[in-house]
């Protein structure tokens, strides 16, 4: 009854299996029964159009569902063997055709390829009866000719030609023997009397009943019949249904009373008295049934299970005393309750899946029965959770496990799927199964930097190699496609690639300075890094990187004025009649540093008088601060201290020449010991007095103004000449003089230079005041005329020409800015013979001289 439930699962699991949409072509093998371990059934790779290959990559395997496997796949051959011996008859009964179903799977793509073998039947079994022997009682007056008496039938586990034939029986003097077919295909045994029995004649006769198959080799089975000849008996039992009919729910308890049959004899005594037995010969009813002999109960004393037999035919006899007999039969439905959940198989399994698998991929496919009938063996399967999959049936029985939208490993890396199947039973019943599937990594997300864009500090003078700082990016993927490498993206620092600056550690992202930074060359620069996963193809994203340079107090103060030479002497005049706040000069420095580093102050150092002037803590405006008297001494010489405000603080120093006089002759007359040759000197001397002279007589006739003038540039110039560029020379402040504030510079609108002669041997002395002032438009449309010139009137009332220029931004180097000998009524010569140069109140000097062709240029 176990090998007939296997038998239906098989037959149900290949109809299902053909309906499956991943299912290929079916291949049909037959081979007998008994064949010996190894031994070949047929070479399925060629017969599937497979390559050996694909069954090694595939993993290929034998799905048998829970029956069990008697075939064998060989991947190295491509063949099916045996594997245990197959006896037909234990496999499937008298169930015929007979053959094993089952299932080639694949993987990677999942595939299913149906296999049928047909086991076919050998003759290895001989006709069995249950009892080696048959008593019999049989009266002689009551035996008359035609009496018939029911045999116990024979049983043979083949079919077909090698199944039980025939029966024949020996000897034949007083009885023959007659079969009738049944409906379940056996045949029922009488022995008809043929011909009166004579108890004073022979008392006992034997008689060998032998059943024979169609097989070759034939072979038979047989049972001893003993008949006893007893007095009269004129009437046999006679049973009130030829069929009776019966029900019983499986899984009753032992003893449940079936049915109750009855047969009735009319004769009496012993005669009349009937006893009940089962005279069927199929195997193991007896162990389910029995019959109570006198009273013709029929209990239940084993166990029915309606998956294994949904019913039972039983042969009942009823024999009186004398001998006679008759025979019905008892037919047993068996009842179905929903005793079993459904049964989860799993065919085919994936272990894992990559994260980018389309919907609709298959994960697995399952087989899934519930051997009770109608609403008991109704399966439903769901998935219990929310998760990306989802199942489906493909067919009676059989379910897929899919996905139903996007996976990310990101998200999940392991899904443990749940699969519960219920029956439509009441009560309903329940199987579960757990599937573990793993999520394969895809490089499918580019590295993340931590910010958006990354700033960084560092003080210049650094040391090459120094780590500034470290950028950090991650990736969500895993292994090989979350290994993050950095990477320096190619550009250009003012001309030079970032690498001469920077470099970054591949493995973690260090940044390293590879030179020494410069605050006062370059302020700050940026940059690209690349971070790039190890994914094939790999994927990056970018960040910008910004580096600052903080400024260290690395620049002393520069004094820009007034000029320190060694040809000539400067000096600045104060007249006694100076009164208190007197502006003498103005110092100007600048320093290049930046911040604090560049605030200036200014400190008198040293003084020939300090009583009489003091400088300015944050302008650098040397004042007097005392009304100046004829007892000051004509040469006063200060010294002030710039000093910056870093820490540690730089400062420079600066003399400052002061002559206190009313007149040149008297300053000459202090300054003699500046200069170079005597003789010269002493003829300056004489020019000097006579220019004094000549300057008074000319104040004197202060009513002609313009003779006045013109003298007085006379003297001037004489005195130049003769002096042979040795005379103190005074500067000229300019009328927009003024205070600059704490910055330590003077306002680009107050710029001036003084621009002697020493080898010019002319008369005159010309000042020359370039103004010059780059003017940038917002726009970039804004313009102004080419040159502008000014006109301003000294302290003398003489007058100074002044040139403005305006030129845009990013002008080329050597591009013309204005042609300044033209703009300032100059010759070239005078020029070269001036010794002219170009000052500025900063160090940067933008602008260049080309004395030969008297023009300015950019630098």
């Amino acid at each position: 009854m176990g090998i007939s439930q296997t038998m239906t699962r098989q037959v149900l699991l290949f109809i299902s299996v053909l309906s499956l949409n991943s299912v290929h072509g079916q291949v049909s093998y037959s081979i007998p029964e008994e064949m010996e371990k190894g031994s070949l059934v047929g070479n399925i790779a060629q017969d599937l159009g497979l390559d050996i290959k694909r069954l090694k990559s595939g993993k290929a395997r034998i799905y048998t569902g829970d029956s069990a496997e008697y075939i064998e796949l060989n991947k190295e051959r491509g063949v099916l063997l045996i594997k245990d011996k197959i006896d037909r008859e234990a496999l499937c009964e008298q169930t015929t055709p007979c053959a094993l179903h089952f299932q080639i799977t694949l993987e990677n793509p999942m595939e299913l390829y149906p296999v049928t073998v047909e086991i076919t039947d050998i003759n290895d079994n001989a006709p069995t009866f249950q009892k080696t022997e048959r008593r019999l009682e049989i009266s002689d007056e009551s035996a008359v000719t035609g009496a018939k008496f029911v045999l116990e039938r024979a049983f043979d586990s083949d079919i077909g030609a090698n199944g039980l034939q025939s029966y024949s029986l020996n000897p034949t003097d007083n009885f023959s023997l007659k079969l009738h077919g049944q409906t379940d295909g056996s045949k029922k045994v009488e022995m008809v009397l043929q011909k009166p029995l004579d108890r004073e004649k022979q008392e006992q006769i034997s008689l060998v009943l032998t059943a024979l198959d169609g097989g070759d080799p034939q072979m038979s089975g047989t049972v001893q019949i003993h008949v006893n000849v007893l007095d009269a008996n004129d009437n046999a039992p006679v049973f009130t249904q030829a069929v009776y009919t019966a029900s019983v729910v499986e899984n009753s308890q032992k003893g449940t009373l079936l049915t109750t049959v009855s047969a009735t004899d009319i004769d009496h005594g012993s005669y009349g008295l009937v006893t009940y037995s089962i005279s069927s010969s199929t195997i193991g009813i007896l162990d389910l049934f029995e019959i109570d002999e006198s009273n013709g109960e029929v209990r239940l004393i084993g166990k029915v299970d309606y998956e294994s037999d949904k019913h039972y035919q039983i042969d009942l006899e009823a024999k009186d005393k004398g001998g006679l007999s008759d025979s019905s039969k008892l037919v047993v439905d068996i009842v179905d309750v929903n005793d079993n959940s459904p049964l989860i198989d799993m065919m085919s399994t994936s272990k894992s899946i990559p994260e980018n698998a389309p919907s609709q991929t298959v994960i697995a496919v399952m087989s899934v029965h519930d051997p009770d009938s109608d609403n008991n063996g109704v399966v439903n399967c769901v998935l219990t959770q929310n998760i990306p999959f989802t199942i489906k049936s493909t067919s009676n029985g059989f379910y897929s496990l899919v996905t139903d939208s996007e996976l990310d490993r990101e998200g999940a890396f392991e899904y443990n799927i749940i699969v519960t199947c219920s029956d439509e039973g009441v009560p309903s019943l329940s199987s579960s199964v757990t599937l573990t599937l793993q999520i394969s990594d895809v490089n499918d997300n580019a590295p993340v930097f931590e910010r958006s864009s990354y700033e960084a500090y560092i003080i210049e003078n650094n040391t090459p190699r120094l780590s500034i700082f470290t950028v950090k990016a991650r990736d969500a993927d895993w292994n090989q496609n979350a290994r993050v490498s950095y990477i320096l993206e190619d550009s250009s620092v003012n001309g030079m690639p970032v690498s001469s600056y920077v470099s970054v550690s591949a493995d973690s992202g260090v940044i390293h300075s590879v030179r020494s930074f410069d605050y006062e060359q370059i302020k700050d620069f940026q940059f690209l890094v690349k971070a790039q996963d190890g994914g094939s193809p790999p994927l990056s994203s970018n960040v910008t990187v910004k580096i600052m340079i903080q400024d260290q107090n690395d620049n002393a103060p520069q004094v820009l004025y007034p000029v320190q030479t060694s040809s000539s002497l400067v000096a600045e005049m104060v007249p006694r009649s100076a009164d208190v706040g007197y502006l003498v000069t103005k110092v100007v420095a600048v320093d290049v540093d930046s911040g604090q580093n560049a605030w200036l102050s200014y400190k008198l150092q040293k003084a020939t008088d300090k009583a009489l002037f003091e400088v300015g803590l944050q302008n650098g405006e040397i004042r007097t601060i005392r009304q100046v008297t004829d007892k000051d001494v004509v040469k006063q010489r200060l010294t002030v201290v710039v000093e910056d405000n870093g820490q540690p603080s730089r400062s420079a120093t600066v003399n400052v020449n002061v002559a206190v006089a009313d007149s040149f002759p008297e300053v000459l007359s202090e300054f003699t010991d500046f200069m170079h040759d005597k003789d010269y000197n002493d003829n300056l001397t004489f020019y000097l007095v006579l220019a004094l002279a000549v300057v008074s007589s000319f104040f004197i006739v202060s009513f002609i103004a313009i003779l006045s003038v013109k003298c007085h540039r006379w003297r001037r110039e004489q005195m130049f000449y003769k002096s042979n560029g040795n005379l103190p020379v005074i500067p000229y402040y300019p009328p927009l003089y003024a205070d600059v504030g704490s910055t330590g510079t003077m306002r680009q609108v107050y710029n001036y230079d003084v621009c002697g002669t020493t080898d010019s041997r002319k008369s005159d002395m010309k000042y020359v005041r370039p103004y010059s002032q780059s003017i940038i438009s917002l726009d970039g449309t804004q313009t102004l005329p080419h040159a502008q010139r000014d006109k301003r009137i000294n302290d003398d009332g003489e007058t100074r020409a002044q040139v403005r220029y305006s030129i845009p931004e990013e002008m080329a180097k050597g591009s013309l800015v204005g042609n300044i000998v033209q703009d300032l009524g100059l010759d070239v010569k005078r020029l070269k013979s001036g010794r002219a140069r170009i000052f500025t109140e900063d160090s940067s000097e933008c602008i260049g001289l080309n004395a030969d062709k008297g023009t300015l240029v950019v630098k």
